[in-house]
């Protein structure tokens, strides 16, 4: 019977999950982590400056180290799905029901809307493609200005407009402008402005159901179609996906540095910028530290997301040592690509090259690498399809991962019962639907450049929650479960370390999350973590009449409900109160240059 349900069959209504995967089928799970840098790369760039590639590095080696904490606290969970938000929360649960949940649900809604930004920028390529806007140089729009030349004169109130607007302009180059701009316009394929509805989300954004919101919409429902099929499926596209992707990002990156593209400027007097998206160099004053740490704070978001690679333990043929190599190997990845491809971009494009609208907002990214390497028109479209592979392959990563976080959730009393489920396949459907529907409507506030970053800024606020959590849950583990076998045990120092940065992470949060446009992004986060309160209680003390599951605790060697001794007494708590202390000091002194 063990061997039956080891193999993902049941005689019941629903299946388990399968036993499908060795550590290389969670690394190539885990391979669309590394395209994650072109999500921000144009963002960090803009908020800080010079700085933007060694933002990366230092995120980088940040997660690397910080993987290893979560590699240990892994492999003590063979039979547990959902990753490292899961097996870190276990250890808050002795000294607070309500921490565990919260955990869990703050990754998973940092985790989850790479499905909404991935097709957001995947559905702005294919638009591209096939309806353009045209450039203010091509032939047509200068035939329409040719045209319409006469349409304009010095004496128009749009021109005293534009003057005032842009001080020190002649009537002739204002005049320029307008038409210019005028015959961009007219030139525009209309389904690039069209909207079926547009609405504003009080406290939130604006939401517009348009092209990019059905086009995502329909990316999404072919990757969930790829993955109801299971894991080793999954697996299975993911590793020709990431093939065809990472290899020839991996050139791209090394070939500027190699044939000497890299100008010596573009990469030193390494100083913030006077202002987020400013192409003058600024000090490193209040406001430029704080750009700073709101360039390493949504960084955090790409580079630690490699520890992804344990979200599957409980579907590994061999947890005890696929897990550790799984989540090494695909942090040395993440190394190679996230030090290269920043480095590579700024190096040739400099300050002023990284501020172009299409690599800020991710839809020129295909074209900037092009110009890294001198391709033609031919292999720029060609970089036009690997962008949006490489989209597809960063979605599945996220919903591969994301669905395990809530089902294990529910399976362990978390969430909401309905997600404990999963089909034939051993894939958590009710899960996916869940992602689903969650990203339609973050891709409805995701159709634009500011609603774009609104949601990466709000999630990342889960996203470090989470981590802080989780480093601190090393320790907690180390002393209330140190009975528990460890297939990999980190270095005593390197966990004391991993506990800083937890500390540091927190800075991160309390200066940073202002950075991206919304002076409430910080607190939107928090109320949006906060709705795990309700959901968790409900579920546990309604539901489950204040007990956990049965075989929820099983892999600590707990019984029942019973949730072991509080070896590390008032630890926890402070090392919250101390958290959270930090977030709001770093809140208050941090602030956005004048």
């Amino acid at each position: 019977m063990t061997d039956i349900v080891e193999a993902g069959i049941s005689s019941g209504t629903e299946g388990k999950l399968v036993r499908a995967l060795d550590w290389k089928g969670a690394f190539w799970v885990a391979a669309g982590v590394p395209p994650l840098v072109l999500f921000s790369i144009g963002g960090i760039a803009g908020t800080t400056g010079k700085l933007a590639f060694v933002v990366w590095i230092i995120s980088m080696v940040m997660g690397f180290l910080q993987s290893f904490t979560y590699a240990e606290i892994a492999g003590m969970f063979a039979n547990k799905s959902g990753g490292a938000s899961v097996y870190g929360a276990t250890a808050w649960l002795r000294y607070s029901k309500f921490i565990a949940p919260l955990s869990v649900w703050c990754n998973w809604f940092a985790w989850s809307p790479v499905l909404s930004l991935g097709c957001a920028i995947a559905a702005g390529y294919i638009l591209n493609a096939f309806y353009p806007i045209p450039a203010a140089d091509s032939q047509m729009v200068l035939d329409w200005i040719s045209a319409h030349a006469a349409s304009i004169t010095a004496d128009s109130p749009r021109v005293a407009e534009y003057i005032a607007a842009h001080a020190g302009t002649t009537p002739e180059d204002a005049i320029k402008a307008l038409l210019s701009t005028d015959g961009i316009a007219a030139l525009t394929p209309a389904i690039r402005s069209w909207s079926l509805l547009s609405f504003n989300i009080p406290f939130l954004a604006t939401a517009n159901i348009n092209a990019t919101f059905f086009i995502g919409g329909t990316l999404m429902l072919i990757i969930f179609a790829i993955q109801h099929r299971g894991i080793s499926e999954t697996a299975s596209v993911q590793k020709w996906l990431a093939i065809i992707v990472l290899v020839p990002l991996l050139i791209i990156g090394l070939y500027p540095i190699v044939s000497g593209q890299i100008l010596a400027t573009n990469v030193t007097g390494l100083v913030p910028p006077t202002a987020a998206y400013a192409a003058a160099d600024g000090t490193w004053s209040n406001g430029g530290w704080t750009l700073f740490l709101g360039g390493l704070y949504i960084a955090a978001w790409s580079t630690y997301g490699f520890e992804t690679a344990v979200c599957y333990t409980r579907e590994l043929k061999d947890p005890k040592t696929d897990t550790f190599k799984a989540i090494f190997y695909s942090g040395l990845a993440c190394c190679l690509f996230f030090f290269l491809v920043p480095f590579a971009f700024q190096g040739v494009l400099g300050h002023a090259g990284m501020l172009a609208p299409g690599i800020v907002d991710g839809t020129g990214v295909a074209e900037a690498l092009g110009g890294l390497i001198g391709a033609g028109r031919i292999v720029t479209q060609l970089l036009v399809v690997l962008m949006i592979m490489a989209l597809f392959l960063a979605i599945m990563t996220a919903m591969a991962g994301s669905s395990r976080t809530l089902y294990q959730g529910s399976k362990d009393g978390w969430l909401p019962k309905y997600l404990d489920h999963v089909n034939e396949n051993g894939a958590p459907t009710r899960a996916m639907w869940t992602d689903f529907a969650f990203n339609l409507f973050l891709l409805a506030i995701a159709s634009d450049v500011g609603g774009y970053f609104f949601v990466l800024a709000v999630s990342n606020v889960g996203y470090i929650i989470f981590n802080f959590l989780n480093l601190n849950s090393g320790w907690i583990h180390r002393m209330d479960s140190g009975h528990i076998e460890r297939p990999w045990k980190a270095p005593t120092w390197l966990i004391g370390l991993n506990t800083v940065l937890a500390f540091v992470n927190a800075l991160f949060l309390g200066a940073g999350a202002k950075v991206w446009g919304y002076s409430n992004a910080l607190w939107v986060g928090f109320i949006f973590a906060a709705l795990i309160l309700p959901v968790f209680a409900y579920r546990h003390y309604v539901r489950d009449g204040g007990k956990f599951p049965a075989g929820a605790m099983e892999d600590l060697g707990l019984i029942g409900q019973d949730l072991g001794v509080k070896k590390a007494g008032m630890l926890p708590y402070l090392a919250l109160a101390g958290g959270l202390a930090i977030v709001l000091i770093a809140n208050v002194i941090f602030q956005l240059p004048a």
